[in-house]
């Protein structure tokens, strides 16, 4: 018999390594490693708390704000367009209810209430704001008989565009799925009018059910 050595281009085929099944369970089987795996495990992880701070007005649902006694020709809305001019106006008296709801639990750091046309017209600047989390459906005859998580009273100074943001009670905004502000008076005008609000925060880490795909 002959025997010859394989030349060094040539090597033995490799050995193949089988994947890893759960104990007692038929079917098909994960993969334990490489892409396939890692993709697998992302999409049944639930997700990561949001790292840094956002403008939350992106999370709204738009469907479920309301407000109380706003002027029809300045809702809302008007104070998320980025333009002081075009903000929000009480109707009746200086007294305000907004609620603002949504998409997903966040966490809520700060807001910024701004004045009206740049401080045009400072009596109608509102001052005190009580803070409620999770309420639905608060009306004038029920709001002052709830406790708010927070008051704040505004000053000319921390209504000013270039002011910071005034810090919440963090432990307390911690999973917030609706915020509602009583603005309870004003700075002495017949109504109350806001130029801008901005509340800032993080979302909430939850497990989202469309992640998950299907096997086969």
């Amino acid at each position: 018999l002959l025997y010859f050595d394989l030349p060094p281009s040539i090597k033995p085929p490799t050995k193949r390594t089988r994947s890893k099944m759960f104990p007692g369970l038929g079917g098909a089987t994960l993969p334990t490693s490489g892409p396939g795996a890692a993709a697998e495990q992302a999409a049944s992880a639930p997700a990561e708390d949001g790292t840094k701070l956002i403008d939350l007005s992106e999370k709204l649902d738009k469907s479920l704000c309301y407000a109380r006694n706003e002027n029809a020709s300045y809702p809302w809305g008007n104070l998320f367009i980025g333009d002081s001019r075009l903000g929000m106006q009480s109707d009746a008296d200086e007294q305000l209810i907004i609620h603002l709801a949504f998409q997903e639990f966040v966490r809520v750091k700060s807001i910024k209430f701004t004045e009206w046309n740049r401080g045009a017209d400072p009596d109608l600047n509102p001052v005190t704001v009580h803070i409620h989390i999770n309420r639905n459906n608060l009306g004038f005859e029920d709001v002052e008989d709830v406790d708010p998580a927070q008051s704040i009273t505004l000053t000319a100074t921390d209504l000013s565009e270039i002011s910071e943001a005034i810090d919440l009670y963090y432990v307390k905004f911690q999973r917030v799925k609706s915020l509602t502000f009583f603005i309870e008076d004003n700075a002495g005008g017949d109504m109350t009018a806001i130029g801008g609000l901005k509340i800032m925060g993080r979302t909430v880490a939850t497990t989202n059910m469309n992640d998950f795909k299907k096997q086969g």
